[in-house]
């Protein structure tokens, strides 16, 4: 089991929307008792940095095959189905967590 998860959150520019949503995966891994280290990068960078996390999630959709889970957290930034989308990440977090 890990000690903590890795999480990259992604965005066009790395700014704005992955800096909301980063605040938010925090807050909904806290409530579930999830210990992760949230890192923030764009979407060209994701191809590199998923080597240096257990989870990428990005705020838009990312079409190109991975090697570590993923999942768009775009519900987080708009509201909608945000509660699902949160269920949704915390069984993720805890099956990386568990590995």
């Amino acid at each position: 089991m890990k000690s903590s998860v890795k999480v990259l959150v992604a965005c066009g520019s790395g700014v704005a929307t992955s800096t909301v949503a980063q605040e938010k995966v925090k807050q909904i891994a806290a409530d579930a008792g999830i210990p992760v280290q949230v890192f923030k990068g764009t979407i060209t960078e994701v191809p590199t940095k998923q080597y240096d996390v257990d989870v990428v999630l990005t705020t838009a959709n990312y079409k190109k095959p991975l090697d570590r889970p993923y999942m768009t957290v775009f519900p987080l930034i708009s509201g909608i189905n945000e509660n699902a989308c949160a269920k949704k990440l915390v069984d993720l977090l805890r099956t990386v967590q568990a590995e």
